[in-house]
């Protein structure tokens, strides 16, 4: 129910004929920040990315959701989950839901770094992967967008996120040989590389790559 509410949240704000205007003034000070006027083109092009950032969410959280539950993690998931979604339905978060789409920006930040470092923390103790998605790369351009103070105090929420639900000590778990032997039956859904990750090449021009 509450992935259902955070879905017509972002319906809701991408209805808005000003959002899209509203990223691109945003961006477009990032971009100067970094000593870059891009064109109207490549302003375009980086708000799409932001919406689509935004609106992978909730598919994220379902994702999640039952990758957990296929390995053993769906209590541990679950905990995370109500954590985030709750950081969805405060109004009076680090940036606030009241500026529309660019006050989704830290909201689903967070759901994406959180779902990510489990995804890492699962490979780095079974070698495979808890979900197909890699989100790393457009959560890195993502933290240039929303910039400091603001991402250091989102980073300290999913980090206190993770140690709160048990994350570590269950994934620790699960490099035990009858977890690995369960782990190994899973092979054919599990151990693949990421794939269906967010397209961030024409980027470029709005200095939110990494040199």
């Amino acid at each position: 129910m509450e992935i259902e509410r955070i879905e017509a949240m972002i319906a809701e704000c991408c209805e808005d004929p000003d959002a899209d205007e509203g990223l691109q003034e945003l961006l477009a000070v990032v971009a100067d920040r970094n000593g870059i006027e891009p064109d109207e083109q490549e302003l375009q092009r980086g708000s799409q990315f932001v919406v689509g950032y935004i609106e992978q969410v909730p598919y994220m959280l379902k994702v999640a959701g039952t990758a957990a539950a296929n390995v053993g993690l769906e209590k541990e998931m679950e905990q995370i989950m109500n954590m985030v979604c709750s950081y969805w339905l405060e109004g009076l978060d680090i940036i606030p839901d009241h500026l529309g789409l660019i006050g989704l920006l830290d909201d689903a930040y967070c759901s994406m770094t959180t779902l990510q470092s489990v995804s890492d923390h699962f490979r780095l103790q079974t070698g495979k992967y808890l979900f197909p998605d890699d989100l790393t790369d457009a959560n890195r351009v993502m933290r240039k967008i929303i910039g400091d103070p603001y991402v250091s105090e989102l980073d300290q929420f999913v980090s206190k996120a993770l140690s709160e639900a048990g994350v570590m000590q269950a994934l620790t778990a699960l490099a035990s040989p009858e977890k690995r032997r369960f782990l190994d039956d899973q092979a054919n859904i599990w151990n693949h590389g990421p794939v269906g990750s967010i397209p961030l090449d024409r980027l470029k021009n709005l200095g939110l790559l990494e040199d």
